[in-house]
């Protein structure tokens, strides 16, 4: 018999049991508490012991004999020793330090790679550039680039204070809501997941206690699936959700079911936005039956819809896919307009929500607290870019750009290091992307597995995954805290990203600055003592580290005090003594600081900008998460599984193609091609196909993806100048049956 063991770790996708025989991972089990686990765990044991797993360092053939960068993604790698690679690095860094200054190196992460708090692969790679001198940062995320530029000139606070603080609990929702009015959706699958887990996946349940307690539940999506099976659907075309906002607007106005008195005491420039959708001053009027038009909604529906709205207490939700697509600012901000003529911001149950089921614990009503956290220092260097127009800043160095009201300028990147997430799955337009990640003179990358990233890295440095590694594991809103065991020693010669970090900083001269003169472990125990100390003074009793390492995870005792914590209540009980942080102290639906940016596709209020639509690719696409992996994480085990992504698409417009369910399918336009296994559903509305992301880039020589990306496909540009967003969604492509050579 082998030597058989088994603990409980945390995830991004929660908390699972890992069973090990002899040093592999053979199995894991959902967490017993967990009333809905995700299913992504049963790709570990085959994603950890992966043939893609990189065994060693290695460094690009073509960067060791300084020939050229355009092979990166097209070359072949050379094994390293450990004390070589750290060499290498090491030298790199040092030279384009002394060459060009810090703010040449672009320090590039998205922090999915673990949930651990101290093994933090963002945090890590900022500290350590911190601890050098500075880099140039990154902006905002991907999923809420434009939320997080347009809200606080709304509604005066971080998009983030939003999310998780000024939010109706779903307990306030479950006791006070009439009408949840869903605008793209609360997808119980996106919940899965979350920044440091989520234990108890609870989204489906609350919907179940919705619909026993009779709430009117609309989804406003492409997709029926986009929601629980306890919401109505009403179909809507991508995009034009701000056109549907508008005519609500234009009914609650017309019909005098506009709440007046909220708007003139709370808000600031209702009059001036009157006059857009009323039809004054040389615009036209945004009728029911205008929309009609734009949304394919019936004008006798949005009539409907917005006087069910106006009946009683109605809390307005939106996805946040609406601002993941071109001038995505506006229906995050038309939102909130139509939150304040119901006069409902501030009591409980209503008002506005951003993000529900868009990840993990938003609505959870647990006691906001500090978790454990590796702090990263201070960058000297204050530059950054939005965080998806790293292909714009590569390709145009010293070019001007607008973003929020700022005049601008790309830095001259000649160094990248990137350590955690995969960009060469989150960015947009991939080919474009793979193009300008020739430019720099130095790629060096971080990674587990041979990912797309990786393949196009010049020094290749192998990272250990959370399961070779001792760690803490919390997430906000999230009532347990986990010790997280190493389970495994690490596979072939990784090292975690700390350990390579240290050797690193010994050969830059900036070590103290960096480990402080502490181990992996002394930092575990001082994080872990500063988070014990900060819970025991806000009245959280939680196990000391010794505990909790022996019991594995513990469930802490918190005041459930988010549960009757209504959003916005005390700028609605004297706006004076509680102003909102945007210029007038109210809401703002009209913003004259917008206004003096000088955007014609932002101006000073929310409007609807007609989606351009390429004619010669008739098929919307939108791009969602994947329900089977956590972005790209796992890919390598999912790939054995299902080794092309899956679309999903009406049955009309799969019978005019003569394609049938289970066809091999490339999706084409302009900026490149993939493939993707057809499935057909009649939960997605006519003229709009789904194809989730996650897939690994794998493009063949003639550019076709045969892994079934959807940003092969989508559109590098921003949502706006202002925002500076990814624009993933609503993109134009075709679709054909794959005739295999």
């Amino acid at each position: 018999m082998g030597n058989k063991s088994s603990k409980i770790t945390t995830s991004h996708w929660g908390a699972f049991n890992v069973f090990v025989e002899n040093g592999r991972i053979i199995n894991t089990e959902p967490f017993h508490a967990d009333p809905a686990p995700p299913n992504i765990s049963q790709l570990v044991p085959n994603a950890v012991h992966h043939s893609k797993r990189i065994d060693q360092p290695y460094v690009r053939k073509g960067w060791l004999e300084k020939t050229t960068t355009t092979k990166r993604g097209n070359d072949e790698y050379v094994p390293l020793a450990w004390e070589d690679a750290i060499d290498l690095a090491a030298k790199e860094l040092i030279r384009v330090k002394s060459n060009f200054g810090n703010e040449a190196i672009f320090g590039g992460s998205y922090g999915w790679a673990s949930a651990g708090r101290f093994h933090h692969s963002q945090s890590q790679l900022h500290r350590f550039l911190n601890s050098m001198g500075g880099y140039i940062s990154s902006y905002a995320s991907y999923s809420t680039g434009a939320a997080q530029a347009i809200i606080p000139h709304v509604l005066g606070l971080n998009f983030h204070k939003v999310t998780w603080g000024e939010i109706n609990s779903w307990s306030l929702i479950e006791r006070h809501t009439d009408n949840l009015i869903i605008f793209g959706g609360i997808n119980p699958k996106n919940s899965q997941v979350s920044m440091g887990g989520s234990t108890e996946h609870d989204v489906s349940s609350q919907f179940r206690k919705f619909g026993d307690a009779g709430k009117k539940m609309v989804s406003i999506s492409p997709q029926k699936d986009d929601s629980p099976n306890e919401t109505s659907w009403l179909p809507i075309n991508p995009g034009t959700d701000v056109a549907l906002m508008l005519a609500i607007a234009h009914v609650l106005e017309t019909e005098e079911l506009a709440d007046q008195l909220f708007l003139s005491k709370y808000c600031s420039g209702y009059e001036l936005f009157r006059k857009y959708f009323l039809g004054k001053d040389g615009h036209f009027a945004k009728t029911p039956e205008w929309a009609s038009e734009e949304t394919g909604i019936d004008a006798s529906e949005i009539i409907k819809l917005a006087r069910n709205m106006a009946s009683g207490r109605t809390l307005i939700s939106v996805s946040w896919s609406l601002q993941r697509a071109r001038y995505g600012e506006h229906p995050f901000w038309m939102a909130c307009v139509l939150a304040a003529m119901l006069g409902q911001i501030g009591l409980p149950g209503g008002g506005i929500g951003f993000g529900y089921g868009a990840i993990g614990n938003i609505g959870k009503t647990a006691k906001r607290m500090q978790g454990p956290l590796f702090e990263q220092g201070t960058n000297p260097i204050s530059d950054f870019i939005p965080v998806s127009r790293i292909a714009d800043m590569l390709l145009n160095p010293g070019r001007p750009y607008n973003f929020n009201g700022e005049k601008r300028i790309y830095p001259d990147i000649k160094l990248v290091y990137w350590c955690g997430g995969n960009p060469f799955h989150h960015h947009q337009d991939l080919n474009r992307l793979a193009e300008a990640w020739q430019y720099p003179e130095t790629v060096i990358v971080h990674e587990p597995w041979w990912t797309a990233t990786a393949k196009r890295a010049d020094i290749v440095l192998p990272a250990t995954t959370q399961f070779e590694r001792s760690d803490i594991g919390w997430a906000k809103g999230d009532p347990y805290i986990f010790y997280m065991p190493q389970m495994i020693p690490p596979v072939g010669l990784a090292k975690d990203d700390y350990d390579i970090f240290t050797e690193l900083s010994k050969k830059l001269n900036c070590e103290e600055n960096f480990t402080e003169n502490q181990s992996s472990e002394e930092w575990i125990q001082s994080i872990y003592d500063k988070f014990y100390m900060q819970s025991k003074s806000q009245g959280i009793n939680v196990a000391d580290l010794e505990t909790l390492k022996e019991k594995n995870f513990e469930r802490m005792t918190i005041d459930l005090d988010g549960e009757d914590y209504v959003p916005f209540k005390a700028f609605r009980d004297d706006p004076l003594k509680n102003p909102l942080g945007t210029p007038s102290g109210k809401i703002e639906i009209y913003s004259e600081k917008i206004a003096k940016f000088n955007y014609p596709e932002i101006p000073g209020h929310p409007i609807f900008n007609k989606p351009l639509l390429d004619q010669k690719f008739p098929l919307r696409l939108l791009s969602p998460q994947p329900h089977d992996k956590l972005h790209s994480q796992l890919q390598a085990a999912a790939e054995d599984i299902t080794k092309h992504a899956v679309l999903v698409m009406n049955p009309q417009d799969a019978g005019k193609r003569g394609i049938s369910k289970g066809d091999l399918i490339k999706i084409w336009n302009s900026r490149g091609s993939c493939l993707a296994t057809l499935e057909i559903k009649e939960t997605i509305i006519p003229g709009v196909i789904s194809l989730a992301t996650g897939a690994w880039f794998s493009p063949t020589k003639e550019g076709l993806d045969i892994s079934g990306n959807p940003n092969v496909l989508t559109a590098d540009t921003g949502t706006s100048d202002l925002g500076q967003g990814a624009a993933a969604h609503n993109i134009e492509v075709e679709v054909e049956k794959y005739q295999e050579n």
